[in-house]
């Protein structure tokens, strides 16, 4: 079996310094103790690569999709899979669900993976996954792919009531352009948002808030060499600032996990070998106002994709070697199995209280926390 993990489209350069500046940030990394956590296998069905994204609504309802258009539900927790939906050339990138019945569905599009010839960005169901609709918007042939779907919700006062609603958010995409779906009115109408300005790719988004937001990107270069780069929005996407950026090249900021509104962490993916082996995750403790690296491990060929934490302390992180988990707030990792290239992980309340996660990347795995 042969193994397919996202790799930007970065010109490989050397450089000097960047990475000799950055390790002196770093203490040598702790040796640990046989870890305790047993991420469960489920019975899923084989796949080529990494499978990006799953997602719940509860500790039993849940889907998943992969690169080659097919989708899959369950009703019990992953323990058995229906496939809902069958659409080649799709490549199923991301996926956000409101409730049992409606959301949302991102494709990468074409012109990065072979055999992709779907070139529309964003989908929508109302019907639990089988049957989906293309979301139209004013310009929205400048949306090329979306790798991230970011679901809030939202009360609102409509015709003398108090209402559920949410604010959905899908962005993207890897090798750019770097752009933004948005509906404020429960996917009823769309707008894009252009961030070219402030990046060449958009790998995660994430908002607190209808006005406070996050995107994972890499930054604008003519030639490929953008730095890693974590973007703000206080006005709800009208304009952005960098509140992080790698002083190192051909770098991205990947995925994010926020376990409180202050508390949140992100992984970089580094493509320069000539940097050294060392792979950080950044964290912030102030609302994303600021951030620090933080050492995963120092180890050739290993390369970062999702991140998830149940709280502030206690996390996980997957790469292309394995997983990693921290009780400590990323002070210290040891090595976890849960498969290969990780690239999404989801908490969820459990069905009899603490915490149900998934995590997905070459196959799908399941952890219950009491």
């Amino acid at each position: 079996m042969t193994y397919e993990f996202t790799i930007p489209k970065l010109t490989r350069r050397s450089f000097v310094g960047a990475a000799g500046a950055a390790v002196a940030l770093f203490a040598t990394p702790p040796v640990f103790a046989e870890s305790e956590t047993v991420w469960k296998k489920l019975p899923t069905v084989p796949f080529r690569g990494k499978q990006d994204d799953i997602s719940f609504v509860d500790a039993l309802h849940g889907w998943y999709g992969n690169g080659e258009g097919k989708l899959y539900r369950t009703t019990d927790g992953g323990d058995s899979w229906e496939k809902m939906w069958d659409q080649p050339g799709t490549f199923i990138r991301a996926l956000g669900f409101v409730d049992q019945q409606v959301g949302y569905l991102g494709n990468v599009g074409i012109n990065y993976y072979p055999g992709v010839t779907d070139t529309h960005p964003l989908y929508r169901t109302a019907d639990s996954g089988r049957s989906w609709q293309a979301v139209s918007a004013e310009e929205i042939d400048k949306v090329v792919g979306i790798c991230a779907i970011d679901i809030l919700p939202v009360k609102r006062i409509f015709q003398g009531e108090l209402r559920a609603s949410h604010i959905v958010t899908a962005a993207g995409r890897v090798g750019g352009p770097a752009m933004m779906l948005r509906s404020e009115e429960d996917g009823a109408s769309w707008k894009v948002i252009d961030l070219s300005e402030h990046a060449g790719m958009i790998l995660d988004v994430k908002f607190h808030d209808p006005k406070t937001g996050f995107v994972c990107a890499s930054g604008v270069s003519a030639t490929g060499e953008g730095d890693a780069v974590m973007l703000m929005t206080r006005d709800g996407g009208k304009s952005w600032k960098p509140v992080w950026r790698s002083k190192r090249k051909l770098e991205n900021v990947w995925k994010m996990s926020w376990p409180s509104r202050r508390v949140g962490y992100a992984t970089v993916q580094s493509y320069d070998e000539a940097a050294g082996n060392r792979r950080v995750v950044i964290k912030t403790v102030d609302g994303g106002k600021s951030w620090k690296e933080i050492l995963l491990v120092d180890e050739a060929g290993i390369r970062e994709f999702g991140v998830g934490f149940v709280d502030t302390m206690r996390g996980w992180v997957g790469t292309s070697k394995g997983g990693f988990e921290t009780r400590d707030g990323g002070k210290s990792w040891q090595r976890i199995e849960f498969g290969r290239a990780v690239n999404k992980i989801r908490v969820v309340p459990g069905a009899s209280g603490g915490k149900r996660l998934f995590a997905i990347g070459v196959d799908v795995h399941r952890f219950d926390l009491p």
